[in-house]
């Protein structure tokens, strides 16, 4: 096929859920591609030489090549062709930012002048894996001989899945431990499951069990044991932070302790990790908000705004005090909220929040912005407005402004060096931190970051922590 002849054939779109209908329930909204879909979409790869695409990908998955298997019909290869970089394909397909990543280089989207013609990498990615699941086709994968070496992972998020899996795959002895009551990190905590379904996490841990990966849960590292505690009693030759960024940042403004107002990490929580959605068997409670504000406008702000709705919101408003371009949140994401009835207030910030005699949030009082010259990001600073100050009536307020790293390990473990934001420092190469033997990756690193950039610090932590104990792979 002549690149003329590829350009010819019109992108795929993703099958959905109507609208209307999944604001209300909590089922995927994404339906997947359908083999011939996925088939006709890789068939638009150019097969660049170049490969372009892969500059956008951290873990550097072979893209033309498992398109190309793709195209042909040969999902199986594809999948495997992935799975030599990348252990959560199903996992990536679904919620990493393709459009600034892999396919923001693809040439298709660059001849089209459009990114949003690029093939659609993930969405093939997505399909391949969610077949050989579903039909129980995914080819073991076996691990080296026993090295003897014990590695302990603490957390169990996307960075120290990558990193158990290269460990265990090299023979290693990995336990990992998990302060929740389950695992997946993020993945089960923070991403609904409108947007990843969580049977799909629960598979991916299985795999890491039949790699002979020890999982325990509700172990919190840092009191019931320490990292030191690990290298010197327990008998462990390294360990790997992966313990993430969830410590909830506010806004330190006046009411944000009012009955009412939550962090997005526990609104999400609640309903992701601890199911209160589903009250006929969940005794977990929440709250019964009518009309809830979210302010941010991140992808966490589009999951609580967007969740408040399915939890039975009639008013959900969407407050961000910068344009739809500064937005950092996905196109894809935006596009579902708006969709999905979700209101937004761009160029608007929160001054205060207001609460009635009972101290229980009854309004929000918020302030109109312009945008002003570019600050150290590259974006436009938001200046306020003066005398431009308006309320709106709600009931809850979910606060989406950020997260920092999780405190409790560098506070637990002398000699642990981080920078001013509590991130751990670690060595660009290995990421061995300053105490030896000991390694972290992902948000506890990067601060909050994508699932597929975690995974990429998971993947070079698990290759320092192989080389540190001269284990050859």
């Amino acid at each position: 096929m002549t690149p003329k002849e590829k350009m010819a054939i019109a992108p795929q779109a993703m099958p959905e859920q109507d609208a209307k209908a999944r604001a209300r329930n909590m089922n995927e909204v994404a339906l997947g591609y359908t083999a011939e879909m996925a088939r006709c979409e890789a068939s638009r790869c150019m097969q660049c030489p170049a490969k372009p695409c892969m500059q956008g990908c951290p873990v550097a998955i072979n893209i033309p090549g498992f398109l190309a298997a793709a195209a042909e019909g040969d999902f199986a290869k594809a999948l495997k062709i992935i799975r030599r970089t990348s252990l959560l394909p199903a996992v990536c397909g679904r919620v990493c930012p393709q459009e600034k990543q892999c396919q923001k280089f693809c040439t298709m989207g660059k001849l089209l002048k459009d990114v949003d013609k690029a093939v659609a990498i993930g969405r093939i990615e997505r399909f391949v894996a969610d077949l050989a699941r579903e039909n129980g086709t995914e080819e073991t994968v076996e691990c080296a001989p026993k090295t003897g070496k014990r590695v302990a992972i603490v957390g169990s998020g996307p960075a120290s899945i990558t990193c158990a899996a290269d460990c265990a795959k090299a023979g290693c002895d990995v336990t990992m431990f998990e302060a929740f009551h389950k695992c997946g990190g993020v993945l089960v905590y923070g991403i609904p499951e409108f947007r990843l379904p969580k049977s799909i996490v629960r598979h991916e841990i299985d795999n890491l069990k039949k790699l002979g990966v020890k999982i325990e849960t509700n172990y919190v590292v840092g009191r019931t044991r320490t990292v030191k505690d690990f290298l010197a009693e327990d008998g462990f030759d390294a360990v790997f932070v992966g313990t993430g960024a969830g410590l909830p940042k506010f806004m330190d403004i006046e009411g944000e302790n009012l009955n009412g107002v939550f962090s997005a990490n526990e609104y999400l929580t609640r309903a992701n990790l601890m199911k209160a959605y589903e009250e006929d068997k969940a005794d977990t409670p929440f709250w019964h908000g009518k009309r809830v504000a979210v302010l941010g406008g991140g992808n966490v702000a589009m999951d609580a705004a967007r969740m408040a709705l399915r939890l039975g919101a009639e008013k959900v408003y969407l407050i961000y005090r910068r344009s739809m371009d500064e937005m950092p949140a996905r196109k894809e994401e935006v596009h579902h909220a708006k969709e999905e009835g979700v209101e937004f207030h761009i160029l608007e910030n929160a001054k205060r929040i207001l609460g009635d005699d009972n101290g229980f949030v009854c309004a929000i009082e918020c302030l109109r912005y312009e945008l002003g010259e570019k600050d150290a990001s590259g974006r436009r600073s938001p200046v306020a407005v003066p005398g431009s100050e308006f309320t709106l009536d709600v009931d809850t307020v979910v606060v989406a402004v950020g997260n920092a790293s999780n405190p409790l390990i560098p506070s637990t473990t002398e000699g642990l060096e981080v920078n001013k934001r509590g991130n751990i420092v670690v060595d660009p190469k290995s990421n061995m931190t300053s105490i030896p033997g000991v390694f972290a990756g992902g948000d506890i690193v990067l601060g909050a970051a994508t699932v597929i950039l975690a995974m990429g610090e998971g993947r070079r932590a698990a290759q320092g922590i192989l080389k540190y104990l001269g284990v050859h792979v």
